[in-house]
C-alpha cells in the first residue's frame, strides 16, 4: 500500500536543501572576494614600498 503524500514536509525539506546549497555558495564566493582583495592589497603595498629611482 503506497504511503500517504507530505508534501508540505517534502516542500520544507527541498527549500531547506535550497538554502544550504545558497549559504555554501555565499560562503564560497565570500572567501573567493577576500582572497583577492588580499592579493590585491599585496600588490598595492609592495607597489607602494619600491624606492622611487630616477
Amino acid at each position: 500500500m503506497p504511503r500517504k503524500p507530505n508534501y508540505r514536509f517534502e516542500r520544507s525539506q527541498r527549500e531547506r536543501t535550497k538554502a544550504a546549497k545558497k549559504a555554501e555558495k555565499a560562503k564560497a564566493k565570500a572567501e573567493r572576494s577576500e582572497k583577492a582583495r588580499d592579493q590585491k592589497d599585496d600588490v598595492a603595498q609592495s607597489e607602494d614600498s619600491e624606492p622611487i629611482v630616477s
